[in-house]
């Protein structure tokens, strides 16, 4: 399965938040999506980085609550990952699994058409094992 079916699947929106914003507004923005990743933009079609819980998490237990009032470009993470629409879901998996990282912007022609999780890799993973299933049994069947 291809990352263009996955986002055909589940929609193209991307939640992003500029760079400027607080870690305190972008627990808010993460809260109000219920996403665990934005990305950091600031015009929603530049990309400069991306923020996870995780990222949060660990500036939290390094510099303790201040990081709530600092802006999200000094916690976010710069070099961001990325994936096309033509990538495979299998491809996509590696590249997490080898980079240990959950959320993945799909970028085409050089702009962001979606992003894509650990857990829609999962749930597309389980659709395509269903309908392998399915297959068989019918196949045994008939």
């Amino acid at each position: 399965m291809r990352i263009s079916e996955i986002l055909r699947r589940k929609g193209s929106d991307i939640v992003t938040i500029a760079p400027n914003a607080t870690v305190r507004e972008l627990l808010r923005v993460l809260a109000a999506h219920n996403v665990g990743a934005v990305v950091v933009s600031p015009d929603a079609a530049i990309m400069s980085g991306i923020v996870s819980e995780r990222d949060i998490v660990r500036c939290l237990h390094r510099d303790g609550a201040a990081v709530l009032d600092a802006p999200v470009s000094d916690i976010m993470t710069a070099i961001v990952h990325t994936c096309s629409p033509e990538d495979h879901v299998a491809t996509l998996n590696a590249t997490m699994t080898k980079h240990r990282i959950r959320h993945l912007p799909v970028m085409e022609d050089g702009r962001m058409i979606g992003i894509v999780s650990i857990g829609d890799v999962v749930k597309s993973q389980i659709s395509e094992l269903e309908t392998e299933r399915e297959q068989l049994v019918r196949y045994i069947q008939s």
